[in-house]
């Protein structure tokens, strides 16, 4: 039995490849959870037309995240917080404190997308990625200085 996947199957395939199956693993299995369709002229179009617009839309998702990341690499966000001795922070600046720096320079980021080690507890100057896109990765600079 020829099947088209229609999402990712472990051990199997992934989305959109055509796959040659049992008919008992077919039928019982992949069918009833809408893991894959007959394999047909009309599916096998309107599967080549999916995978198009899903790349078209990759694309372009690709294109922004590089135009974010140029602009990221201009940004530089100053972060002031209390020192101590040998100027160590009392505390730390998370991935929150630079979302909320990079916020007030007009850049609406999720923190998650900061890509902090560890928690930076000295004052100086940091380049900090940012994972923008599966294939694009950007840096903000970070000044920490002291109150």
């Amino acid at each position: 039995m020829k099947l088209i996947l229609k999402e990712d199957v472990q051990n199997l395939g992934k989305t959109g490849d055509i796959v040659a199956v049992s008919n008992g693993y077919g039928r019982n299995f992949l069918l009833p959870r809408g893991l894959a369709t007959q394999a047909s002229s009309k599916s096998l179009k309107e599967m080549e037309h999916q995978k198009k617009v899903i790349r078209d839309r990759q694309e372009k998702d690709r294109q922004e995240a590089q135009e974010l990341a140029r602009r990221l690499e201009s940004i530089s966000c100053t972060i002031a917080r209390k020192t101590g001795d040998e100027d160590k922070l009392f505390g730390s600046v998370t991935a929150r404190d630079i979302e909320e720096a990079l916020q007030k320079e007009g850049l609406l980021l999720d923190r998650k997308k900061i890509v902090l080690e560890e928690p930076i507890k000295k004052l100086g100057e940091y380049s900090v990625p940012v994972k923008l896109h599966t294939a694009v990765t950007g840096a903000v600079k970070v000044c920490v200085v002291s109150e």
